[in-house]
């Protein structure tokens, strides 16, 4: 009897090891392209671990994920999640429209050659998964990479050849009318998040707001208990009567506030005046963790050109009315948008209902 058991125990580990045996040739590289070109496990939460992008002139980024809310590009700044779910959803997404023909092969290759976007792909995979990846065995990391070339005369697909291939392929996503290449991009700058705060009103602590030219205007929200007070900075003193309504306007301001975009390629001749004076205001966010952001804001011009050639550059038609210069956490330089910060860079006489408003510059 016992040995008969035995008998069964062994011929249905065998039975498992010959199933899964099947199965993971299933999964190898015989299957066709057009079944395994796209990466599944771009389309499950946490499915892909890490994106390495390289170009021929030696720019590179990666993208690593945390959680499901949080990647990081370089392994220490926050990535815009937007653009990390779009690569995520094009790598899920993409299919070959076709083969490249032999005539027009080696041309192709020879474009790619000279410039085309490796892309490497570690991710989460399974020896088996049956049953639309409920029931999934023995996890390993798996590692794709797929070379990005240029897009189609149509505009409509992008070359892509993938390692371990024959053949280079024309690659599309059935349904959307554009090509890909624009989605994997090698630029540390394009991954990163814009945000600058992201804090709900129940987690603010403190928001200050100093202006150097007019400190009298300066002042700062604090929390007490549930509520906030209004305190002016100078000479240091407790506002009674502020505009109940601003104040909240201001305070859900940073639930979500972003920058434009970084400031990349500030002029000389603005970095030797315009950074060199005093901040126009600085900001600071305080959460009821005690972490603080702050924000410095600097005028800019709408062409720096003018500085050499004005006398007065206090004129106001010299200023960029659409945008100002701000360093994020004394780090960045970025842009912001006066209509993001309207709400926001006001001097205290608008918060205690006084008549005249204006933005903080």
């Amino acid at each position: 009897m016992k040995s008969r058991k035995t008998l069964i125990i062994t011929l249905a580990v065998i039975l498992l090891g010959i199933v899964t045996l099947i199965i993971v040739l299933s999964r190898g590289r015989s299957r066709t392209f057009s079944q395994d070109f796209q990466i599944e496990a771009a389309a499950r939460p946490g499915g892909v671990e890490k994106i390495y992008m390289a170009d021929k002139e030696n720019h590179q980024v990666t993208l690593d994920y945390v959680n499901d809310s949080l990647w990081l590009v370089d392994g220490q700044f926050p990535a815009n999640q937007h653009s990390v779910d779009l690569l995520l959803q094009t790598l899920s997404d993409m299919r070959i429209r076709s083969q490249v023909n032999k005539a027009a092969e080696k041309n192709v290759i020879r474009q790619m050659a000279a410039k085309s976007i490796k892309v490497e792909v570690y991710f989460k995979d399974y020896r088996i998964s049956w049953f639309n990846d409920k029931f999934r065995l023995f996890p390993f990391q798996n590692r794709r990479v797929v070379y990005v070339g240029h897009d189609t005369q149509d505009m409509m697909a992008t070359y892509m050849y993938r390692e371990g291939d024959k053949n280079t392929y024309i690659v599309n996503i059935p349904g959307f009318r554009g090509c890909l290449s624009p989605r994997f991009v090698v630029d540390h700058y394009a991954w990163r998040s814009h945000s600058i705060v992201s804090l709900p009103v129940q987690r603010i602590a403190k928001v200050e707001l100093q202006i150097p030219a007019t400190p009298d205007e300066s002042f700062s929200v604090d929390r007490v208990g549930d509520g906030f007070v209004f305190n002016l900075l100078n000479p240091p003193h407790q506002a009674d009567g502020f505009d109940t309504a601003r104040v909240a306007q201001l305070l859900s301001s940073f639930v979500n506030l972003n920058f434009d975009e970084y400031a990349r390629a500030v002029p000389k001749v603005e970095l030797d005046t315009t950074f060199s004076a005093a901040p126009r205001t600085i900001l600071n966010i305080t959460d009821i963790d005690g972490n603080t952001h702050s924000l410095k804001t600097y005028i800019k011009y709408s062409n720096p050109d003018d500085l050499r050639a004005m006398p007065d550059t206090s004129m106001y038609q010299v200023f960029d009315l659409n945008r100002l210069y701000a360093i994020l956490d004394n780090k960045d330089t970025v842009l912001i948008q006066y209509y993001i910060f309207d709400n926001i860079l006001q001097p205290a006489s608008f918060f205690l209902g006084r008549d005249h408003s204006y933005l903080a510059r």
